[in-house]
């Protein structure tokens, strides 16, 4: 497809149409309450958040989209030749958080995927409706390039389903009947995380006063509250979720934090972490021995504590590396491009899932960030950028060591080289 026709999560001037995946702030980084390059093509329930999101936003602007199989057109103009072209598309579920869709475009310049975050999760009944629509789209017009969240592209990424994880974070609220507990969470998302919460423990939850509007805009109107009174059990902020915020709680109140992230949110457990998942379902989970027994399985190493007072929870919005070599290979697109290129996780999907492709050579050889400086993981990941042939004399300097060399600047030569183009950044 030739520049100046179309733009996802990008919103610079220059193009003809503009599509938005999601209303989360790293795809929307660009769009403000006076934008007016063009017109915007999302969701319903994303177009229902402009108004807060952007106030004074011209919602004539907003194409709002239906999700169904049936397939939409827009006329356009190449830039280049000036002739008329047809743009072909269609929004599909993302299942990532309210309003997220994945779109597929297809014209003369062949048939593309563009996924933006989703989560489909293997089992997952909701998904199967999205499923069967992306399936009969591809039989009928094949991908030539998929453009994948590859946000946990990475076999050290699996994590349970979102029911298991929200299950595990109950469990662990019921084994702290006397303390106050706050979750970490963004101003969109997990929010059917919080409702299984509020329906399962019979109680309210607490958010701040944005988020509470948000919640009404998406339809919740019983379930959230601003008065602390009510409940013991508070949503806030993930950038005001810290140590320092927990250990002031703790002197008012006994309190825990809880991060739900497909990462962990600190890198050095505490030392009560080991097998935490364990004695959570087996002091609160009534199912029987063989359910408990999967369930384990799958819940192992799906909570890590970090403090004595704050835990982190496999409860993530990505699809992990089994689920995204699942879509790979529904999709089986010609070729590949992986969206997320910041993350401390990033692998070209390539790598692992060439094979689809027909990929026969795999991608570069670099160092991602060590774990410690004894111990240094190495995967193969294709590079973006300008500064490739320095990283054999980097590695081979990092290997001998320099004793005049603090740690500090050790880590900040190991962030250059992992960090190469920053795409999209927010991982949860």
């Amino acid at each position: 497809m030739e520049s100046g026709l179309i733009s996802v999560d990008r919103w610079k001037s220059g193009s003809q149409a503009y599509f938005l995946t999601h209303m989360h702030s790293d795809h929307t980084r660009g769009l403000s309450a006076g934008w007016s390059h063009g017109p915007l093509f999302c969701s319903r329930t994303t177009a229902s958040l402009f108004p807060s999101r952007f106030p004074g936003f011209d919602l004539s602007l907003l194409r709002v989209l239906p999700l169904s199989s049936s397939w939409q057109s827009l006329s356009l103009r190449s830039p280049s030749s000036g002739s008329p072209l047809l743009l072909h598309f269609i929004a599909i579920h993302a299942h990532h958080c309210p309003g997220s869709v994945m779109f597929i475009f297809r014209g003369d310049f062949g048939c593309f995927l563009y996924t933006g975050d989703f989560r489909w999760e293997c089992d997952d009944a909701a998904v199967e409706e999205a499923r069967t629509t992306l399936l009969a789209a591809v039989n009928d017009f094949p991908v030539d390039i998929l453009y994948l969240d590859n946000t946990y592209c990475n076999p050290i990424y699996s994590f349970p389903s979102r029911l298991l994880a929200a299950n595990l974070i109950a469990h662990l609220i019921l084994s702290h009947p006397s303390h106050d507990i706050v979750i970490g969470v963004d101003s969109l998302g997990k929010e059917d995380l919080l409702l299984h919460l509020s329906r399962t423990l019979n109680i309210k939850i607490w958010v701040w006063p944005e988020r509470l509007r948000t919640m009404h805009l998406l339809g919740f109107q019983d379930v959230f509250t601003t008065d602390t009174s009510l409940t013991r059990v508070r949503a806030v902020p993930r950038y005001s979720f810290s140590i320092q915020t927990l250990e002031g709680l703790n002197l008012m109140c006994p309190t825990i934090g809880i991060m739900p992230s497909g990462l962990p949110w600190l890198k050095t457990p505490f030392k009560g972490d080991a097998n935490l998942s364990a004695s959570l379902l087996t002091a609160n989970n009534g199912r029987k021995p063989a359910a408990q027994q999967r369930e384990l399985l799958l819940l192992q190493g799906a909570v890590h504590m970090f403090h004595e007072n704050m835990y982190s929870v496999n409860y993530s919005d990505h699809s992990c590396y089994e689920e995204i070599g699942e879509f790979i290979n529904l999709v089986k697109p010609k070729s590949m491009k992986g969206i997320v290129v910041s993350s401390s996780c990033y692998v070209d999907p390539l790598y692992y899932f060439g094979r689809v492709c027909g990929v026969s050579q795999p991608p570069e050889l670099l160092l991602l960030r060590p774990d410690s400086r004894e111990q240094f993981r190495a995967v193969r990941i294709k590079s973006y950028s300008t500064k490739d042939e320095t990283i054999n004399s980097k590695k081979e300097k990092w290997r001998k060591g320099d004793g005049r060399s603090s740690l500090r600047r050790n880590k900040k030569r190991r962030a250059r080289i992992q960090v190469k183009c920053a795409k999209i950044a927010e991982v949860d």
